[in-house]
């Protein structure tokens, strides 16, 4: 009876100490590598849009917004799903014709390196931008 219990424990404990693995956190990318994946250039001039298309991606894709800031161009949200995820996305106009979005993604206090985070993110802003420059009134 001692040794059945015992087995149930070790299983439970087993089982129990399998976690949802998030993305990478501690990459072997360097600084300049990682900012690379975390950045975007859009051609348009309009960062209020560009703003507002980040702030409804975040949406889609399960964050809720924690804070946005027009003026500063930032946006910080955090998704619950899995793992705790925190996400801040900065907007600023970058030359004459051009925005530049920059998404950080944090698991606890730690930078998410894993370019899948930010590929995934960028493809479904890249969507939405594309609808919003392409709209038809």
């Amino acid at each position: 009876m001692k040794s059945g219990l015992q087995t149930v424990l070790i299983v439970l404990f087993l089982v129990g100490g399998c976690a949802t693995q998030g993305p990478n956190v501690t990459g072997t990318s360097s600084q300049l590598q990682t900012r690379q994946i975390q950045t975007r250039e859009y051609e348009t001039l309009d960062k209020k849009m560009t703003m507002r298309s980040v702030i409804a991606t975040l949406q889609d894709l399960g964050f809720v917004i924690d804070d946005a800031d027009p003026s500063l161009g930032t946006v910080t949200a955090t998704r619950l799903h899995k793992y705790p995820m925190r996400m801040t996305v900065v907007v600023v106009n970058k030359g004459e014709k051009q925005v530049s979005v920059r998404a950080n993604a944090r698991i606890d206090e730690k930078s998410v390196t894993d370019a899948n985070t930010y590929q995934d993110f960028f493809v479904a802003l890249d969507k939405a931008m594309f609808l919003t420059i392409n709209k038809v009134d």
